[in-house]
């Protein structure tokens, strides 16, 4: 694909670095085109090393080639990290006054800004107008992450990692359109990752779910406007998505706990963690050793069925209104594949939409793909392709959105 990156003049270009070589090392044919205020900040050669291309600010360069409308024009995707408060409303504007507002005005591809500016710019109604008309345009318009600023300032405005915006992009050009805005003014809870259960101080049962679907449909429904709290279990290693309150859990205990009170007053709960479904009857308070005072056996409890409970919530009428959303790792058996197990989950949950996933080697845990079904309580059924854990989570929500209408 033929990839556009253009780069704001903002303390956060840095970090366009790693989004070039991110776009390269995935076989893509990228062009860099920086602001002049961008240069100040990261030399040209720096991003033509990266890009394999040459890097040019003015539309005089090669004006034989016309580059300020070919580049546009042949691009499949145009992404600009960072998109600084001047260049957003340039580009709102209609400007053509450099390369890079000359090729948005160009393009006709998807095109995702990712924002990065202090948290009174963002804030500011100039920027938020400008940001309303951007994304009624077609662009996408991310949230920018909140977190250290320039000197001691923190807040809203930071640049999402660049891992993030890569996803973000990603995702663009599996789905060709932009991420909607379908979820603004919404609430929805989302569990993430696998919970731990201790046997003792070194040791838990636990599962190998990274966390990884759970943080994409958080990061997504984020993106499309939603307040989003994410309650996570273990995710070791991930960054946490921009825009999202997070709160950490360990056991299904906590989790259930944490669920319990963020879900009073959400429009929508997504349950993707992978909850134990046992844990031991006794914790040692001291490591289990080696010898004669080793257990035969460990001794089982069931813990709480979080999703069961959430249903049996609304039923009662605690959480009026509240869509639930379960998600189910399965594996085929003697009694039955796949999806014989799914369907008799979902009547056994009663959850809105139950979204399962044949696990095993390679397959739904610790990997960056996913595929599966999405049941409906009534009795609809959707095959989602395989694809990244992004594209299945946008297609999650995209069926959440009748459900919340």
């Amino acid at each position: 694909m033929r990839i556009v990156v253009g780069v704001g003049g903002g303390i956060a270009a840095y970090k366009a670095c790693s989004l070039v070589r991110k776009f390269t090392e995935t076989g893509h044919d990228v062009r860099v085109i920086p602001t002049e205020s961008a240069l100040q900040f990261v030399g040209r050669a720096t991003f033509e090393a990266l890009s394999g291309n040459p890097v040019h600010t003015d539309v005089f360069t090669d004006v034989p080639e016309v580059p300020h409308v070919r580049l546009g024009q042949e691009a499949d995707l145009v992404v600009i990290a960072p998109a600084t408060a001047d260049l957003m409303a340039r580009a709102a504007m209609g400007r053509a006054d450099d390369l890079l507002t000359a090729t948005l005005l160009t393009a006709r591809c998807p095109v995702l800004f990712a924002p990065a500016m202090h948290t009174e710019m963002w804030e500011h109604p100039a920027t938020a107008a400008n940001v309303r008309t951007l994304r009624a345009r077609g662009a996408t318009v991310i949230e920018p992450a909140s977190g250290r600023l320039t000197g001691a300032d923190t807040g809203a405005g930071r640049l999402p990692e660049p891992e993030e915006i890569f996803g973000l992009a990603s995702l663009l050009l599996e789905r060709a359109d932009a991420i909607p805005r379908d979820l603004e003014g919404r609430r929805v809870v989302v569990s993430a990752g696998g919970t731990r259960e201790p046997m003792d101080p070194v040791r838990f049962l636990g599962n190998r779910s990274s966390g990884k679907q759970g943080y994409a449909v958080a990061r997504l429904a984020a993106q499309r406007g939603a307040q989003v709290t994410l309650i996570a279990g273990n995710t070791v290693g991930l960054e946490p998505p921009a825009a999202v309150e997070l709160v950490r859990v360990t056991t299904a205990e906590q989790l259930g706990v944490a669920v319990d009170k963020h879900a009073v007053g959400a429009d929508a709960v997504i349950m993707a963690a992978a909850v134990a479904d046992f844990r031991p009857v006794h914790v040692a308070a001291a490591k289990i050793k080696k010898g004669s005072g080793e257990p035969q056996s460990i001794e089982l409890t069931k813990n709480r069925d979080i999703l069961a409970g959430l249903v049996q919530a609304r039923h009662d009428g605690k959480l009026p209104g509240t869509a639930i959303v379960g998600f189910a790792a399965e594996t085929g058996d003697e009694h039955g594949d796949v999806l014989t197990h799914a369907r008799a989950k979902l009547k056994r949950k009663g959850c809105d939409l139950l979204v399962v996933n044949a696990v095993g080697e390679g397959r739904a845990f610790e990997v960056d793909h996913n595929d599966g079904w999405l049941l409906g309580a009534d009795g609809t059924e959707q095959a989602l392709d395989h694809g990244s854990k992004a594209l299945l989570a946008s297609r999650v929500l995209d069926a959440l959105g009748p459900l919340l209408r």
